[in-house]
Protein backbone atom coordinates (compact mmCIF):
# COMPACT_ATOMS: atom_id res chain seq x y z
CA UNK A 1 0.00 0.00 0.00
CA UNK A 2 1.48 3.32 -1.08
CA UNK A 3 1.22 6.43 1.02
CA UNK A 4 -0.45 9.43 -0.60
CA UNK A 5 2.97 11.00 -1.15
CA UNK A 6 4.30 7.86 -2.81
CA UNK A 7 1.24 7.72 -5.04
CA UNK A 8 1.93 11.29 -6.14
CA UNK A 9 5.48 10.25 -7.09
CA UNK A 10 4.19 7.31 -9.12
CA UNK A 11 1.47 9.37 -10.79
CA UNK A 12 4.08 11.98 -11.71
CA UNK A 13 6.21 9.34 -13.43
CA UNK A 14 3.26 8.04 -15.43
CA UNK A 15 2.23 11.55 -16.42
CA UNK A 16 5.69 12.11 -17.87
CA UNK A 17 6.21 8.60 -19.20
CA UNK A 18 2.90 6.79 -19.83
CA UNK A 19 4.85 4.20 -21.83
CA UNK A 20 6.26 2.88 -18.54
CA UNK A 21 2.90 1.73 -17.18
CA UNK A 22 3.82 -1.92 -17.81
CA UNK A 23 6.79 -1.45 -15.45
CA UNK A 24 4.70 -0.28 -12.49
CA UNK A 25 4.02 -3.68 -10.90
CA UNK A 26 7.68 -4.82 -10.73
CA UNK A 27 8.76 -1.30 -9.81
CA UNK A 28 6.45 -1.40 -6.79
CA UNK A 29 7.71 -4.88 -5.93
CA UNK A 30 11.26 -3.51 -5.90
CA UNK A 31 10.06 -0.61 -3.74
CA UNK A 32 8.50 -3.03 -1.26
CA UNK A 33 11.69 -5.09 -1.13
CA UNK A 34 13.75 -1.98 -0.42
CA UNK A 35 11.37 -0.75 2.25
CA UNK A 36 11.54 -4.15 3.93
CA UNK A 37 15.34 -4.13 3.76
CA UNK A 38 15.65 -0.64 5.22
CA UNK A 39 13.17 -1.39 7.98
CA UNK A 40 15.47 -4.23 9.10
CA UNK A 41 18.74 -2.25 8.83
CA UNK A 42 19.55 -3.70 5.42
CA UNK A 43 21.52 -2.46 2.44
CA UNK A 44 20.96 -1.94 -1.27
CA UNK A 45 23.78 -3.06 -3.56
CA UNK A 46 23.90 -1.92 -7.18
CA UNK A 47 25.94 -3.03 -10.18
CA UNK A 48 26.18 -2.58 -13.93
CA UNK A 49 28.58 -2.01 -16.81
CA UNK A 50 29.30 1.12 -18.83
CA UNK A 51 26.35 3.48 -18.71
CA UNK A 52 24.62 1.09 -16.34
CA UNK A 53 27.60 1.35 -13.96
CA UNK A 54 27.10 5.12 -13.99
CA UNK A 55 23.43 4.55 -13.17
CA UNK A 56 24.41 2.18 -10.35
CA UNK A 57 26.58 4.91 -8.80
CA UNK A 58 23.96 7.61 -9.35
CA UNK A 59 21.35 5.57 -7.48
CA UNK A 60 23.64 5.28 -4.46
CA UNK A 61 24.20 9.03 -4.57
CA UNK A 62 20.46 9.67 -4.41
CA UNK A 63 19.99 7.33 -1.45
CA UNK A 64 22.96 8.15 0.79
CA UNK A 65 21.93 11.79 1.19
CA UNK A 66 18.86 13.95 0.64
CA UNK A 67 17.34 13.69 -2.85
CA UNK A 68 14.17 15.81 -2.74
CA UNK A 69 13.21 15.56 0.92
CA UNK A 70 14.58 16.54 4.31
CA UNK A 71 16.66 13.86 5.99
CA UNK A 72 16.76 14.79 9.69
CA UNK A 73 19.17 12.97 11.97
CA UNK A 74 17.81 10.82 14.76
CA UNK A 75 17.76 12.41 18.24
CA UNK A 76 20.09 9.65 19.45
CA UNK A 77 22.69 10.46 16.80
CA UNK A 78 22.39 14.18 17.45
CA UNK A 79 23.10 13.64 21.13
CA UNK A 80 26.08 11.41 20.40
CA UNK A 81 27.55 13.79 17.82
CA UNK A 82 27.34 16.77 20.14
CA UNK A 83 30.00 15.20 22.33
CA UNK A 84 32.39 14.72 19.39
CA UNK A 85 34.85 17.05 17.63
CA UNK A 86 33.03 19.19 15.05
CA UNK A 87 29.81 18.02 16.71
CA UNK A 88 27.71 21.20 16.34
CA UNK A 89 28.70 21.61 12.68
CA UNK A 90 28.00 17.96 11.91
CA UNK A 91 24.62 18.12 13.62
CA UNK A 92 23.79 21.19 11.54
CA UNK A 93 24.85 19.80 8.17
CA UNK A 94 24.74 16.00 8.16
CA UNK A 95 21.73 14.28 6.60
CA UNK A 96 20.34 10.84 7.32
CA UNK A 97 21.12 8.29 4.63
CA UNK A 98 19.65 5.10 3.27
CA UNK A 99 22.40 2.47 3.18
CA UNK A 100 23.54 1.72 -0.38
CA UNK A 101 26.75 0.53 -2.06
CA UNK A 102 27.87 0.19 -5.68
CA UNK A 103 29.87 -2.94 -6.47
CA UNK A 104 33.11 -2.69 -8.43
CA UNK A 105 34.45 0.63 -7.16
CA UNK A 106 37.18 -0.90 -4.96
CA UNK A 107 39.90 -1.25 -7.59
CA UNK A 108 42.27 -3.11 -5.27
CA UNK A 109 39.64 -5.79 -4.74
CA UNK A 110 38.38 -5.80 -8.32
CA UNK A 111 41.83 -6.14 -9.87
CA UNK A 112 42.89 -8.77 -7.33
CA UNK A 113 39.89 -10.90 -8.23
CA UNK A 114 40.45 -10.40 -11.96
CA UNK A 115 44.14 -11.26 -11.61
CA UNK A 116 43.86 -14.18 -9.20
CA UNK A 117 40.71 -16.03 -10.26
CA UNK A 118 40.52 -18.22 -13.37
CA UNK A 119 36.78 -17.47 -13.54
CA UNK A 120 36.19 -14.32 -15.54
CA UNK A 121 33.56 -11.73 -14.61
CA UNK A 122 33.24 -12.72 -10.94
CA UNK A 123 34.48 -9.52 -9.29
CA UNK A 124 30.95 -8.28 -8.47
CA UNK A 125 30.07 -11.69 -7.07
CA UNK A 126 33.16 -11.85 -4.85
CA UNK A 127 32.58 -8.39 -3.41
CA UNK A 128 28.91 -9.06 -2.84
CA UNK A 129 29.66 -12.40 -1.19
CA UNK A 130 31.79 -10.58 1.38
CA UNK A 131 29.20 -7.92 2.15
CA UNK A 132 25.61 -8.98 1.49
CA UNK A 133 23.27 -10.31 4.16
CA UNK A 134 19.97 -12.10 3.99
CA UNK A 135 17.21 -9.54 3.56
CA UNK A 136 19.37 -7.10 1.59
CA UNK A 137 18.61 -6.11 -2.01
CA UNK A 138 20.76 -6.26 -5.14
CA UNK A 139 19.76 -4.09 -8.11
CA UNK A 140 21.61 -5.31 -11.22
CA UNK A 141 21.30 -3.12 -14.33
CA UNK A 142 21.82 -4.26 -17.91
CA UNK A 143 20.11 -3.09 -21.10
CA UNK A 144 20.56 -6.53 -22.68
CA UNK A 145 19.90 -8.45 -19.50
CA UNK A 146 22.77 -10.78 -20.31
CA UNK A 147 25.78 -9.30 -18.45
CA UNK A 148 27.66 -12.29 -16.94
CA UNK A 149 29.11 -10.31 -14.02
CA UNK A 150 25.65 -9.06 -13.06
CA UNK A 151 24.22 -12.56 -13.34
CA UNK A 152 26.95 -13.95 -11.08
CA UNK A 153 26.21 -11.27 -8.50
CA UNK A 154 22.50 -12.11 -8.72
CA UNK A 155 23.30 -15.79 -8.13
CA UNK A 156 25.24 -14.90 -4.97
CA UNK A 157 22.44 -12.63 -3.75
CA UNK A 158 19.82 -15.35 -4.18
CA UNK A 159 22.01 -18.00 -2.52
CA UNK A 160 22.50 -15.81 0.56
CA UNK A 161 18.86 -14.78 0.84
CA UNK A 162 18.94 -11.27 -0.60
CA UNK A 163 16.40 -10.11 -3.17
CA UNK A 164 17.82 -9.98 -6.70
CA UNK A 165 16.23 -7.20 -8.76
CA UNK A 166 17.07 -6.93 -12.47
CA UNK A 167 16.55 -3.72 -14.44
CA UNK A 168 16.80 -4.72 -18.10
CA UNK A 169 15.57 -4.01 -21.60
CA UNK A 170 12.27 -5.35 -22.96
CA UNK A 171 13.37 -8.96 -23.41
CA UNK A 172 14.79 -9.34 -19.91
CA UNK A 173 17.58 -11.55 -21.23
CA UNK A 174 19.11 -14.18 -18.98
CA UNK A 175 18.76 -11.85 -16.00
CA UNK A 176 15.01 -11.90 -16.58
CA UNK A 177 15.01 -15.64 -15.90
CA UNK A 178 17.18 -15.27 -12.78
CA UNK A 179 15.77 -12.25 -11.00
CA UNK A 180 13.32 -12.36 -8.09
CA UNK A 181 11.96 -9.09 -9.49
CA UNK A 182 12.48 -8.04 -13.11
CA UNK A 183 11.76 -4.55 -14.44
CA UNK A 184 11.75 -4.74 -18.23
CA UNK A 185 12.11 -1.24 -19.63
CA UNK A 186 10.78 -0.55 -23.13
CA UNK A 187 13.01 0.57 -25.97
CA UNK A 188 14.37 -0.54 -29.33
CA UNK A 189 17.95 0.62 -28.75
CA UNK A 190 20.43 0.93 -25.89
CA UNK A 191 19.98 4.69 -25.58
CA UNK A 192 16.19 4.46 -25.44
CA UNK A 193 16.28 1.69 -22.83
CA UNK A 194 18.76 3.70 -20.76
CA UNK A 195 16.48 6.74 -20.91
CA UNK A 196 13.68 4.59 -19.49
CA UNK A 197 16.05 3.16 -16.87
CA UNK A 198 16.87 6.65 -15.58
CA UNK A 199 13.18 7.44 -15.10
CA UNK A 200 12.51 4.13 -13.40
CA UNK A 201 15.37 4.16 -10.93
CA UNK A 202 14.88 7.85 -10.16
CA UNK A 203 11.26 7.01 -9.34
CA UNK A 204 12.34 4.08 -7.18
CA UNK A 205 14.67 6.35 -5.21
CA UNK A 206 11.92 8.95 -4.83
CA UNK A 207 9.43 6.35 -3.62
CA UNK A 208 11.78 4.97 -0.99
CA UNK A 209 12.79 8.42 0.21
CA UNK A 210 9.13 9.47 0.45
CA UNK A 211 8.36 6.43 2.62
CA UNK A 212 11.00 7.23 5.23
CA UNK A 213 11.36 11.01 4.86
CA UNK A 214 8.06 12.53 3.70
CA UNK A 215 8.88 16.21 4.30
CA UNK A 216 9.95 18.15 1.22
CA UNK A 217 13.02 20.38 1.38
CA UNK A 218 12.31 24.11 1.41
Amino acid sequence: MLTSIEQEVLDGMLARRPDLEACVTPLLEAHAALVSAYETDGTLYTCGNGGSAADAMHIVGELCKSFERRRPLSPRLIEALEAQPFGPDLVRHLEAGLRACTLGLNLALKTAVENDSPLRDMAFAQELNALVRSGDVLLAISTSGNAPNCRMAMAVAKAIGATAVALTGPSGGAMGDLGDIVIRAPGDSTKVVQEAHATLWHTLCLLVEARFYPEMRT
